[in-house]
This record gives structure tokens, C-alpha cells and sequence, in this order.
């Protein structure tokens, strides 16, 4: 009988795997996922439960004859997938194509890839978990739903190739929303005025004019600016009051998918993408010494939850290399807010003992930096809270109240290793020194300074602050949100510009036709509960057939009234104000050609204007009047009128000043002549030459000077160069990257081949 097998997910974790379980078990790889649905169609019979027809992935039946060889007679697999709903999802899958009478599946979970890890898992093995699965196959089957109906839709009104996503949409909706609100902001003005302050011990301070007459100030104008430093020409300034107090400050959690995307973006300049490929580096195994060491736990969670033993590891750690006052005693804990999350733990080294500088050597520069940060904010975590003195100063000057205030970190703590953005804001304000004052002193203003500001419209979404709105709002999970943006770029919906993004206008348009014809799919809130529905299948609240079944009859009646009522960008378009220029009448619509976005008369065919169009600041669409062609000497050759230069979809172009009545165009590069390249045409029948030419397109080719006569052509520059290997008449260049220039023979059956250096070495 054949050993049992242990089938894991990603290649690279095998050979880990296999040095922790020896001889007694063999290990392979499904290589990623070996079912899916189809891509050509959609791949759900929804009159039959919304049953999923799996297929085969192409390329993948090579793999399965081996996962079955591998299985041979093997009474026991142990399915070891990734610890989350897509693994689970490749386990069943497996099962099912391995599946053998008298033969038993069980699920393993290796949530780091460890000695200890491992062996307790295959130790206790579980069942295959159904309501992960269907949790995992409802998403699937809601996304089909969803992209592969609406899509062709979009297809029709507006041009192919364009998609809808069931989450995806709404993050395009968040980013359009955004922009929106900026377009739409009205900047106000409004003035602050900074006293420099002086008392009898240094150092000199600023402080704020925040309160009149006990009520918080606002200073709209320099109008009223100047009024109030008129009021306080030669005022007393006296100490109003004095706080101070000393304040915890707790180390945040250990990373969970979300937090460590925003702070490898903010900290090391990662995409969330890049992320999460590093990540699983670090979490499948890094070779330290010829051996390989898993030196994360799993990187795809929403659980803060960290082992107890984890934890006491940590806080041993920080007893042994830090001073004893840095410790605390027994693991700090934190809570989840959901139960379906707490499965797996938060990202956490492997082992606090993995230290980031003593490892180094063994990772990449982009491994050691996202490593560093993840070892460090773990640690932080079971390290003694900062203790943060603040220092808020009130001084008074007649009904005006001014402010200043400071805070001196009296101990670190866990900011000795690792600090969020909120924790440097701390750490700022200890720049800010404040002299010892007594309540009721007087103190001298040595100078009031007003400045003018503008208030500022919210700022457009950065990758980690895009991240953050998804989390918050409970759109997607995690582990999605890497592949939300790559997409929403690869689609052209949204473009990130300066570090920032901003929707594109072709965005803009799909985003306004799916909210006003699928208010639900485009609704946040909506979107969000289907999130937790999906979690309540996983946890055994809900059944699938009752979510897919309340979803699919509402959507399919706004998909039936949308594929009547959906406006056509490429018919009747989209509505301006702007009144048609040439016809005095019509308004202009935008609408969708083989050019893309521009804009027409409605009172086509009577009416032909066109043209492109712009978006001012606001929004508002902005005609770009045509440029007048340039006429040229040339004439047409079919009705002699001069020839006009346009730009077309590929360049610019020579077209007939008749038209419409004479549609001939030309290329300008028709008007290049041939060069000659000294080859005599090899066909025996003809007596011409090879020239050099150009496509209309602007590509170089080699053609026969009699052409249309002879045909004969090829890309390749030819040389006047009898081949010495095979005598034809003439050899030709080519340049390749992995050859880089050399000469080869016209004769596709003759193998001579040189170098373009060593043949002009030889000459």
C-alpha cells in the first residue's frame, strides 16, 4: 500500500513540508486551483439552484494524471490548501477527482510553515468543511452572475471589452463619488493668528487665538483679522490655566491582510499587490542555512487573535534584549469583531527570535523590509504601554483666549520598535517645548502674526487610503483588495496619477449608467451585507440557496428593465447643455465611436457637427473646437481636389476636401519614397529590385520595385551578399534580444547564422 499523501496548494511549500515529515508521507502540489468555471460563458444553471459547471482549467490535466499517480493506492490524503475559503475551495475540488472507494480525505490547516506547525496539524486532521466551501463558491457564483450578465450590457450601450464587477463597481463608485465631492467643493476662506510668546524662563512659544468670549473662534476675513489685532494693541497676556496630565498609549494589534497593506504602502512605497507577493514569500519558506523556513503565519486574515504561546515568546524576547522595564507580564489580548474571522491568527513572525537584522543576509531587500515590519509591530504588540506627558496652556487677553500646548514622551515603551502615524503625531508635538509657567502670570506677546488659509476640498484616494474606505466600509475582504485595484486600473476606469486616483471619464459614464440602472449592485451598504452574508454561510447562519435566490430575483428584474432602459452611448448618448455651434438648436450629446469619447449634434443626420471635449475643474464638459485641417499642394486622385492633413485613430492622415461625396484617403507614409537597397528580386521572372518601403501604418518592410506586378516582400533588411553557406543570392538582418544583431540566410532551410560584430570583423 502506498504511503499516505499530503497535497498542498503552491509548489514552493513541498519541499518544507517534506523535511518536517520525512519518509512517512509523500507531498505534491496542485499547483494553484485545478477547477473553474468556464470563461467563455457563464457557467451557472440558474434554473437548476444556481449549480456551478466546473471545468477542467486548460493546462491542468497534466498535473491531475500526476496528483493521481502520486495518490497511487494511498488509502489516507491529507488536502492542505491554503487556511482560507479559496483553499478549501482547491480541496474539494481534489477530492473530487481523487475520490476512490475505501479511500479517506482529511483537512489540514498549516497556518505557518513550522516544525511544530505542521506536525500538530497532521495530528489533528479535520473534515472537509462544507460551509467554507459554499461560502467560497456563493462569491463565484454571485460574481458570474453579476460581470458575465451585465457586461455584454455595457457591451451594447456603450463598447466591448468594457466590465462590471460585483465589488468592483462600487470601489470605482467610491473613487467617482470622491472626485465628485471636489468637483463640487467650494473653497471659503478664513485667517488664524499666532502669538510669540516670551515669560521669564526660556524657551519663547507660540500659541493660538482659539476662543472669544468662551466660545471657539472663526475668522472669515482680513477684515475681521485686523479688527481683532486692533482689540488686543496693548493688552495684557496672563495665564489662563494650566493642564497637565500623563496618558497610556497601547500598542496596536498585530497586522491583519488590511493594516499591513496601508502601512507597507505608507512606510515602504508597496503596492498592495506587491504586498501580498512578498508576503507569501516570507509565509511559504525562505532558505537560511540550506534549509527552508516559514517566517510568517498565513497573510490572508482578518483576525487579530495571536497565539498564547506566540505571545509569550514575544514578551520573553523583550526581557531578554531590552531593559526589564520595557515588558509586561503576562500576553496583552485582542478582540475580534467577528467570529468567523477568528480561524486563523493575525500576521506574526514565526518566531519573535526570527530578528529582522540577524536574518538579513538571507532575504531580498524587499523581503527584509516588509519582514522588519511585521516583526516589529508584533513585538510592539506584547511590549509595556508609552507614557505620554501633555502640557496644555490657556493665556488670556481680554475676551480672547489663545492655546498652546505640548507632549514630552516620559517612557517608549513599545514606540521603541514600532510607531503608527498616530503614535509620530505624539512624537511631533515633542518638538513643541513649553517654559514653566504658574497660573496668573503675566507673559509678553512679542509679535501676532495673522495668516490667511482656504479651507480644502477631502483629498483623493492613495492606494492604502483607498484600502482603508474598502475595510471600513466592508466592501470585499482583504485578500480581494489587491486584485480590486490592479483591476480597476487594468480596466481604465480609474487611472492613479501623482500617487492619487482619479477616475477616467470613460469611468465616470459606466459608473452613472450601473447606478441608475442596478441601484442595489452599486449601493454600498448593499454590497457590504452580502460580505456578511457570505461569512454567515461560513459560519452555518445562513443557506446559500436562500441568499443566491433572494439576490438573483431582484437583480434580474433591473437586468430585464436595464436592457430596455439603459441609455446607448452609442445611439442617443448622454446629454449636455452645450448648444450645437453650427445648427444654433440641438444640444450636444456625448457619445461612444470607433475613436472613443466626443461629442455630436442630436439633430443628426441634419445636423453632422462633432467634435471632442474637455472637463473644466467642476466637471462641467467643455466643447474643444475642431482644428481647421491643413490643406496641402497634393490633389486626390480620384476627384483632383487638394488633399486635407486629419488626425485619425492612427495618426495623422491626407484625406479628399470633398468629403463626404470622396472619401479617398492616404497615408502620409505613401508619400516617403523607396530607397533603394541594391538587392536584385529574387523571383526568376522579374527583373526588379528590393526597395525600402513603409506600411500605411509606419512600418518598415522590403518590397519588389514592380510591385503590384510582383508581390514579392519580406520585414527583414536584405544584404548584397551571396550566402556562403548555401550561395543564395542575398542574405538579411535580423535583431533579436537574446542575439542581438546578426546576419542569417534568406534560405529558411539554410542554417548559416553571424554576428553582425564577427561579420564585420571578417570584412
Amino acid at each position: 500500500m502506498d504511503k499516505p499523501l499530503v497535497i498542498v496548494e503552491s509548489p514552493t511549500k513541498v519541499k518544507t513540508i517534506k523535511k518536517y515529515l520525512g519518509n512517512d508521507f509523500n507531498v505534491t502540489s496542485t499547483m494553484g486551483h485545478i477547477k473553474d468555471l468556464p470563461k467563455k460563458e457563464i457557467g451557472i444553471d440558474i434554473n437548476n439552484g444556481f449549480c456551478p459547471q466546473y471545468i477542467i482549467i486548460t493546462g491542468k490535466n497534466k498535473i491531475i494524471q500526476e496528483l493521481k499517480k502520486a495518490a497511487g493506492n494511498a488509502q489516507e490524503i491529507f488536502l492542505a490548501p491554503d487556511p482560507d475559503r479559496e483553499g478549501e475551495a482547491i480541496a474539494w475540488h481534489t477530492s473530487e477527482i481523487l475520490s476512490k472507494k475505501n479511500r479517506s480525505f482529511y483537512r489540514v490547516m498549516f497556518h505557518e510553515l513550522t516544525k511544530n506547525a505542521i506536525l500538530n496539524a497532521m495530528n489533528t486532521p479535520e473534515p472537509l468543511n462544507k460551509n467554507k466551501y459554499e461560502a467560497q463558491q456563493a462569491r463565484r457564483i454571485l460574481d458570474r452572475l453579476v460581470g458575465y450578465q451585465i457586461s455584454p450590457l455595457l457591451w451594447r450601450k456603450v463598447k466591448r471589452g468594457l466590465s462590471a464587477g460585483r465589488v468592483q463597481s462600487v470601489a470605482v463608485r467610491i473613487i467617482v463619488d470622491r472626485e465628485r465631492l471636489i468637483q463640487a467643493f467650494e473653497s471659503e476662506e478664513y485667517w488664524t493668528i499666532t502669538a510669540a510668546m516670551t515669560a521669564e524662563e526660556p524657551p519663547p512659544f507660540d500659541a493660538k487665538l482659539s476662543k472669544k468670549n468662551g466660545q471657539k473662534i472663526h475668522i472669515p476675513n482680513k477684515e475681521s483679522s485686523d479688527q481683532i489685532l486692533k482689540d488686543l494693541e496693548n493688552e495684557k497676556f496672563i495665564v489662563h490655566d494650566i493642564k497637565s496630565k500623563t496618558s497610556k498609549r497601547n500598542p496596536s494589534p498585530p497586522f491583519i491582510t488590511s493594516t499591513l497593506q496601508q502601512d507597507a504602502i505608507k512606510k515602504l512605497r508597496f503596492s498592495a499587490k506587491k504586498t501580498m507577493m512578498i508576503a507569501q514569500q516570507l509565509y511559504e519558506g525562505i532558505d537560511i542555512n540550506g534549509e527552508p523556513v516559514g517566517l510568517i503565519t498565513y497573510m490572508r486574515t482578518d483576525s487579530t487573535r495571536i497565539a498564547n504561546e506566540a505571545a509569550e515568546e514575544a514578551i520573553q524576547f523583550v526581557k531578554e534584549r531590552f531593559n526589564p522595564s520595557f515588558s509586561i507580564e503576562k500576553p496583552r489580548i485582542f478582540k475580534n469583531k467577528k467570529k468567523v474571522q477568528d480561524a486563523h491568527e493575525a500576521i506574526r513572525p514565526t518566531s519573535a527570535y526570527y530578528v529582522p537584522d540577524e536574518i538579513k543576509k538571507h532575504l531580498s531587500p524587499e523581503q527584509y523590509a516588509l519582514y522588519r515590519l511585521i516583526w516589529q509591530r508584533f513585538v510592539a504588540s506584547q511590549m509595556h504601554h508609552a507614557l505620554i506627558d501633555t502640557v496644555s496652556i490657556s493665556i488670556a487677553a481680554k475676551e480672547y483666549l489663545f492655546q498652546a500646548s505640548g507632549s514630552i514622551v516620559q517612557f517608549q515603551g513599545f514606540m521603541a520598535v514600532y510607531t503608527t502615524e498616530e503614535d509620530d503625531e505624539v512624537n511631533d508635538k515633542n518638538k513643541i517645548k513649553l517654559p514653566a509657567l504658574k497660573k496668573g502670570e503675566t507673559i509678553e506677546c512679542q509679535k501676532l502674526s495673522p495668516k490667511q488659509h482656504f479651507t480644502q476640498p477631502p483629498p483623493r484616494f492613495t492606494e492604502a487610503s483607498l484600502v482603508k474606505e474598502l475595510e471600513e466600509n466592508g466592501i470585499g475582504r482583504p485578500s480581494t483588495y489587491a486584485t480590486i485595484i490592479s483591476t480597476i486600473q487594468e480596466k481604465n476606469y480609474v487611472e492613479k496619477l501623482k500617487g492619487y486616483f482619479h477616475p477616467t471619464e470613460i469611468g465616470c459614464i459606466v459608473n452613472d449608467l450601473l447606478r441608475d440602472n442596478f441601484p442595489d449592485i452599486m449601493d454600498v451598504e448593499f454590497t457590504a451585507k452580502m460580505e456578511d452574508s457570505l461569512d454567515r454561510i461560513e459560519t452555518a447562519q445562513m443557506n446559500i440557496q436562500e441568499i443566491l435566490t433572494a439576490f438573483y430575483d431582484s437583480f434580474k428584474q433591473q437586468l430585464d428593465d436595464a436592457g430596455q432602459s439603459m441609455l446607448s452611448m452609442k445611439g442617443i448618448g448622454l446629454m449636455t447643455e452645450i448648444v450645437c455651434p453650427d445648427c444654433k438648436k440641438e444640444k450636444l450629446h456625448i457619445k461612444y465611436g470607433k475613436n472613443g469619447l466626443f461629442l455630436a449634434c442630436n439633430g443628426y443626420p441634419d445636423c453632422s457637427f462633432s467634435c471632442n471635449y474637455v472637463r473644466d475643474e467642476k466637471g462641467n464638459v467643455m466643447a474643444v473646437e475642431p482644428e481647421t485641417p491643413q490643406v496641402t499642394e497634393k490633389t486626390c486622385d480620384k476627384c483632383g481636389k487638394p488633399l486635407l492633413v486629419k488626425n485619425g485613430k492612427y495618426g495623422t492622415f491626407l484625406a479628399c476636401s470633398g468629403y463626404p461625396d470622396c472619401k479617398f484617403t492616404m497615408s502620409l507614409n505613401e508619400l516617403k519614397k523607396p530607397v533603394s537597397t541594391g538587392v536584385s528580386c529574387p523571383n526568376e521572372k522579374c527583373d526588379g529590385e528590393i526597395l525600402e518601403k513603409t506600411t500605411r501604418r509606419g512600418k518598415t518592410f522590403y518590397g519588389c520595385s514592380m510591385y503590384p506586378k510582383c508581390e514579392y516582400a519580406l520585414w527583414y533588411k536584405p544584404i548584397s551578399k551571396q550566402c556562403p553557406e548555401c550561395q543564395a543570392p542575398f542574405i538579411i538582418e535580423k535583431i533579436t534580444k537574446k542575439k542581438g544583431k546578426f546576419e542569417t540566410c534568406v534560405n529558411k532551410d539554410c542554417k548559416y547564422e553571424l554576428s553582425i560584430d564577427e561579420a564585420t570583423m571578417q570584412n
